[in-house]
Parts: structure tokens; C-alpha cells; sequence
């Protein structure tokens, strides 16, 4: 299992250095446009290196269907339905409801793959999603105002950062390849992206500053390798292991934030959140 919890905590690191930069981006560029950046800019980067990374990757035709449909609305729907969110409801929410995508993974795990789920693995994963939402739940007066229908947006990109993992243990069973499964739904995921910015804006090139665009190229790149190493968890380990491994990234963009952004304050509930965490994490290990 080694290299499956290696995987999943680099998954974590790149997913939660990717919202922290993401937070730089978002000063000069639209979310929406930021998305027809991010997603393309790894795809790019991953179409130069595959004639290097793809080398000894046998390509197996039968599992293409699976990748291309994972593509569809992975990461697309899903940067789709965190930018949107955001915008309604602002990051406090967004963030505190994304992180019960493990409970989703997991159940769907157990469901479709049937994989077992021990007592102490669930204990460690109840206590690593209350310590996640603890990290970044914030006080009731910093929330805004928000229509409840639009609780639908986190709830859907955590059920589909949840559902994903799963869905691509099944193709990976089918095409036993983390590399050629992330380069063709990110291939797809462009293509979707990239229509919806021609749609919106009459342009594939996403406009804003420089330095705007550059930041969302470095987040798609960082949440493109957390995409990445995800996929390779999951080929190398359960489900019921790796998505709470996963969850503990509201750690680390606290932490870059903190460094980075200047505007996060360590307090009592950020210890104990990073607690309840840390001793999920350690059950889960242990389970």
C-alpha cells in the first residue's frame, strides 16, 4: 500500500498549493476564463512530455470510451461547479462542502467496487472530514448572502470529486495506465472548457493580464499533477484507503495561505481541526 498513501498525500499537496494560487489568479481574471486556462495549460505541458512519459504505456483501445467519458466532466464539471459556487456562495461554504467528497468516494467504493470498510478506517474518515471542515468553516456573520438552491453547487462538485475516483478504478481495471487515463480526460476536459469560453466570449484565448494568466497556468499545472497522482493511488490501492488520505489538503493551503497570502490567522479551531485530521489520517493507516 506504500505507494498508494505516497500518491495520495502528493495528490493532496498539489490540490491544496493549487487553491492557494488559484487565489492569485482570481484578482485580475474571471473565474470562468481562469477554468479555459488552467485545464488546457497541463494539457499542453502533458502532450510535450508524452512521447517521453508514454514510452513502454501499451494502449488499450477497449478502456478509451471509459477515459473519454471520465474527460467529459473531469475536471471540466468540476472546476465548472467550484468556480460557480464560489461566486454564489464565496469559499468559506464552497470549501467546507467540498470536503465531504471522501464520504462520497467511499460509499461509492463500497457500492461498486465492493470494497471492505473497516470500523477503524471509518473512524479515521468521519474524523478527517470533521477536522477539514473545521480548518475552513468560518464564522456565520463572514458567510454573506446566499440562496439555500445554490447549496447545490458545492454538494455537486463534491459528489463529483467523489464519484470520480471509483469510476476510474473501474477503467483502470480495464486500461491499467494513471498516464494515458489523465491525458485523455484532460484532452477532453480542454475540449469542453475551451467550447464554453468560445460560447461565452467569442474566442478560445481567455482575456486578462498577464500575470493573471500565468497564475492559472501554474494552478492548472498543480491541479493537474494532484489529478495525476490521484489516478495513480487509486491504481495502486482501495478507495477506503486513499480518499481520506486525499482530504487532508485544507492542511496544506492553510498552511501556503498562512505563508503565501498573509491573511490566515492560526487559532484555536485551525490546532484542533489539524488534529482531528491528523488522528483520522493515523486510523485510517492504522484500519
Amino acid at each position: 500500500m506504500t505507494p498508494a498513501i505516497l500518491f495520495a498525500f502528493a495528490s493532496a499537496i498539489f490540490l491544496g498549493a493549487g487553491v492557494v494560487m488559484a487565489q492569485f489568479g482570481l484578482r485580475t481574471v474571471e473565474p470562468l476564463s481562469g477554468a479555459a486556462i488552467s485545464v488546457p495549460s497541463f494539457t499542453l505541458l502533458f502532450l510535450v512530455l508524452a512521447p517521453l512519459i508514454l514510452q513502454g504505456e501499451p494502449v488499450v483501445w477497449r478502456g478509451l470510451p471509459i477515459f473519454i467519458a471520465i474527460g467529459l466532466f473531469f475536471p471540466a464539471s468540476l472546476t465548472f461547479l467550484t468556480f460557480a459556487s464560489n461566486r454564489a456562495l464565496g469559499p468559506v461554504i464552497t470549501s467546507t462542502l467540498g470536503n465531504l467528497a471522501p464520504l462520497f468516494a467511499v460509499t461509492a467504493a463500497v457500492v461498486l467496487l465492493h470494497e471492505p470498510l473497516r470500523p477503524l478506517q471509518f473512524a479515521g474518515l468521519v474524523l478527517a472530514v470533521i477536522g477539514a471542515v473545521a480548518i475552513t468553516i468560518t464564522r456565520p456573520r463572514d458567510l454573506g448572502d446566499w440562496r439555500s438552491w445554490a447549496l447545490l453547487l458545492p454538494l455537486g462538485g463534491a459528489l463529483v470529486r467523489g464519484v470520480v475516483p471509483p469510476i476510474v478504478k473501474l477503467g483502470l481495471e480495464v486500461w491499467p495506465s494513471p498516464l494515458w487515463a489523465c491525458l485523455i480526460g484532460y484532452v477532453m476536459s480542454s475540449l469542453v472548457v475551451l467550447g464554453v469560453q468560445r460560447i461565452r466570449k467569442g474566442s478560445l484565448v481567455a482575456q486578462g493580464p498577464w500575470s493573471g494568466r500565468l497564475w492559472f497556468a501554474v494552478t492548472g499545472v498543480s491541479n493537474g499533477l494532484s489529478a495525476l497522482t490521484l489516478f495513480a493511488a487509486v491504481r495502486n490501492g482501495p478507495i477506503t484507503l486513499v480518499a481520506p488520505l486525499v482530504a487532508v489538503y485544507p492542511l496544506v493551503t492553510v498552511g501556503l495561505s498562512a505563508i503565501m497570502l498573509r491573511h490566515v490567522r492560526i487559532t484555536a479551531r485551525i490546532i484542533a481541526g489539524t488534529f482531528l485530521t491528523v488522528a483520522g489520517v493515523a486510523l485510517v493507516l492504522i484500519g
